[in-house]
């Protein structure tokens, strides 16, 4: 019988539950072979010099962020976010579960081909994660949070690292378009698939060549997301967002009448207030701290 992406996580399921139930998991040799194989060379790329470490350079992987972000991180003279060490890790358990999620695929019955085969749209380049029956497939590990944007479908309206337009643009390059989001959560375990419909992607071609006309332009895309109100102080801070980017000081050095930013440590962590009418009954965190 053939196989379809759409009961994909229900064929893993049904496999995992009858684990539970005490049949052994039909993992054949070539299987186990083919995970631990790709496992080895994701640990060693990600142990060597890493493109996230390299100059600005316009990939599947960045090509839908934000305009303003992007403008700014090719104008900036190394790397936008060099990686911390928990982040490395991040990364590295990143690469691990993705490949446990395919074997997961593989033993359901299901074909993974193409895995990181190379893609190219308009000059933009990338490596897709896999197809799986035939569609192009991205493999996501999310928090709590993330994950519920994918299982409810809600992606479109809250998608800051562009994930549509990567899918968009790994299915032009193959010239396919059903495929979707392989998520898992990887605080639960869960797994879901979201396969976004064509509305909801965009059209990759057009949207990688106007990327790449406002990125040339000497003027600053307008700002990606707007302040939010800090409670009902008549304050305004960053929105979550932009809490995050590395370029959020130099994006509002006009804030509060040109002092920029100003940023305060409350309980939850800080907040970047871009207007303060109200001062806040909390620890103001100093020029000095922010640079260093």
């Amino acid at each position: 019988m053939k196989t379809t992406l759409d009961d994909l996580v229900p064929d893993i399921y049904e496999k995992l539950e009858a684990l539970s139930n005490g049949e052994p998991l039909p993992l054949s040799e070539d299987v186990l072979d083919k995970t631990l194989a790709n496992i080895k060379e994701s640990i060693l790329a990600w142990a060597s010099p890493s493109e996230r470490n390299q100059s600005f350079t316009l990939r599947m992987s960045n090509v839908g962020r934000p305009l303003r972000q992007l403008w700014y991180e090719s104008r900036a003279e190394r790397a936008a976010h060099v990686p911390s060490a928990p982040d490395q890790i991040k990364f590295l358990y990143g690469h691990i579960l993705e490949e446990i999620v395919l074997m997961l695929a593989r033993v359901a019955g299901h074909d993974v081909t193409d895995q990181q085969k190379d893609a190219e749209v308009e000059g933009v380049q990338g490596h897709m994660d896999c197809k799986i029956d035939g569609e192009v497939v991205d493999v996501k590990t999310a928090s709590r949070f993330a994950f519920t944007k994918f299982k409810n479908g809600t992606l479109l309206d809250d998608d800051p690292f562009g994930y549509l337009t990567q899918l968009a643009a790994y299915e032009a390059s193959e010239g396919t378009s059903n495929g979707g989001f392989l998520v898992i959560n990887k605080e639960s375990g869960d797994l879901c698939l979201y396969r976004p419909d064509d509305l909801e992607k965009p059209n990759a071609h057009d949207k990688i060549k106007y990327v790449k006309e406002v990125i040339d332009l000497d003027t600053v895309p307008y700002r990606c997301y707007a302040p939010v109100a800090d409670g009902k102080s008549g304050n305004m801070k960053l929105p979550k967002n932009c809490v995050f980017c590395p370029f959020k000081f130099e994006c509002n050095s006009d804030a509060n009448d040109g002092q920029g930013l100003r940023v305060f440590k409350y309980s939850s962590g800080p907040a970047y207030l871009t207007r303060v009418e109200t001062e806040p009954r909390v620890e103001e965190i100093t020029d000095e701290f922010k640079k260093g």
